[in-house]
């Protein structure tokens, strides 16, 4: 019995060129041809290209979304090289916008990418998700100030934000949607009374499990210099999690469990957690891991 080929377009392909439908076309079967043209139309924003955000962009790209706002203001370095999708001695120095913005029109030629070279600010936040679908988080661990104005931006305009960060060898990730909780009160930020306490607090509320503890060496995290660990096959796996996540919320199905769920899956010890806090980090609980954090890592 022959079986149907889903092929998106009959027109005739150059060996030595780009054909969109032909790139693309392994996706089918898990993506419909209808949901691939979808996917083709829609635009998602990522915020930063360090650590998570670069392999992000590369797997999303790869997806087929046709259409990129992307935004960081730094440039590559030798210390990115262990998880950072653009960083090698090719691209040592140069602006990591212009970096992957090659890399992902390398990827799809056809592709519409916006650059954000300064970074996210209050100047440019609204033309960084003019006409976006979805918000992917990639910014860096610390950057606590920018991720409460890209929030809130994203919650006013309805534009839901997936943010899944590496944490240990584990993937913590997030949803947060139009209309449920807010970031702001998730994370409780005005509950720290300095820089690293917020700090604490994002950590907490990404991972309230903590799972990668058990084998985290506490003397390479510096909360203070805003430094720690970090591993390319957690990279890996927050770019395929978010990536879940945002074809989720493109394509309108699948279940989206969003904040004040949480998820962390732990590569090295084979763990899935999943939880609700109901009342985000002021929860009786949370606050009780706050202090101890707060003890361990001053």
């Amino acid at each position: 019995m022959m079986t149907k080929q889903f092929i998106l377009s009959d027109d005739s392909f150059s060996p030595g060129g780009f054909d969109y439908d032909r790139a693309f076309s392994r996706n089918l079967g898990l993506v419909q041809p209808e949901e691939q043209r979808r996917l083709r139309q829609s635009k998602v924003a990522i915020a930063g290209l360090g650590g998570v955000g670069g392999v992000h962009l590369t797997t999303l790209a790869r997806t087929g979304i046709g259409n990129f706002h992307i935004a960081d203001f730094d440039h590559f370095e030798v210390q990115n090289f262990n998880r950072q999708a653009g960083a090698l001695m090719s691209t040592l120095g140069r602006s990591k916008t212009e970096v992957m913005e090659a890399m992902v029109r390398d990827i799809n030629p056809e592709v519409s990418v916006v650059s954000f070279p300064q970074g996210i600010t209050e100047e440019n936040v609204a033309d960084f998700l003019d006409g976006v679908d979805v918000v992917v988080d990639g910014l860096d661990f610390f950057a606590v100030a920018t991720r409460d104005m890209l929030y809130s931006a994203a919650y006013s305009r309805n534009i839901p934000v997936v943010v899944a960060g590496p944490i240990g060898a584990s993937a913590a990730f997030l949803v947060f949607l139009p209309g449920k909780m807010r970031w702001q009160d998730y994370f409780a930020m005005d509950l720290a009374r300095n820089e690293v306490d917020k700090y604490i607090l994002f950590g907490l509320g990404n991972a309230p499990r903590a799972t990668q503890m058990h084998y985290l060496d506490r003397k390479y995290v510096n909360m203070a210099e805003r430094r720690g660990p970090s591993l390319a096959l957690a990279v890996q796996l927050c770019a395929g999690v978010a990536t879940a996540e945002t074809l989720k919320l493109l394509l309108k199905r699948g279940r989206i469990l969003a904040a004040p769920y949480f998820h962390q899956y732990d590569a090295y010890r084979c763990k899935y957690v999943i939880g609700k806090l109901r009342w985000g980090n002021r929860g009786p609980l949370q606050r009780l891991k706050f202090w101890i954090f707060r003890r361990m890592f001053s």
